[in-house]
């Protein structure tokens, strides 16, 4: 079963790539992004749209230009995370058939990257709007409009993130952090799955 996780693997090593993604999808994890500035990301974004490519939404985090979003295609990524709203990396995105979810903090940065036709909205950084700034924020999106939390919102938070209006998240460092052994990555994607499941009721 898919949950509304995005698993942020900044950071990540090329040769621990697909290992890494077939121990996240195990657990029903099955968004997976690379952020371009760790080691080699176009590598492993290639190697994990070749071996998980059926199973996941595989592509890039921190993608800043529309030329980075090409790049990403041009491997096989399948999915645009940007830290920011810029309504050309979003343009190209779609163009090319891909998701976007653009950074968005306030109702402005929202509303630019729904009519540029992003696919969701990454309220990023998520600690310093809170589940209070979401729900602040939600009764004026579209309805329909999916809101993943990112920085900030985890395990220990999922209930109030999602009574305040949170669709999904974007987990980082509490999933992965580079040196970890794939046993660990494991049981930590277990143990966020499990907090997210019984938070979602």
């Amino acid at each position: 079963m898919s949950r509304p996780i995005i698993a942020i693997l900044r950071g990540l090593d090329p040769s621990d790539a697909v290992d890494v993604g077939q121990a996240l999808i195990a657990t029903g994890i099955d968004k997976i992004e690379v952020p371009l500035n760790s080691p080699d990301p176009l590598i492993s974004i290639e190697a994990l749209a070749k071996t998980c490519g059926d199973q996941a939404l595989i592509g890039a985090g921190t993608v800043l230009t529309a030329d980075q979003v090409e790049a990403v295609h041009s491997v096989g990524g399948k999915l645009i995370v940007s830290p920011n709203c810029d309504v050309e990396v979003i343009a190209r995105t779609v163009a090319l058939g891909m998701e976007s979810w653009p950074g968005i903090y306030t109702p402005t940065e929202a509303f630019a990257a729904l009519t540029a036709g992003a696919t969701g909205l990454k309220l990023f950084p998520g600690v310093m709007a809170g589940p209070s700034g979401l729900a602040a924020l939600r009764p004026v999106l579209p309805k329909g409009a999916l809101v993943y939390a990112v920085g900030g919102a985890g395990p220990e938070n999922f209930g109030e993130w999602i009574k305040a209006g949170a669709d999904g998240f974007g987990i980082g460092s509490a999933l992965f952090k580079p040196g970890m052994s794939v046993d660990e990555i494991g049981d930590r994607a277990r143990q966020i799955v499990a907090a997210y499941d019984e938070a979602a009721g």
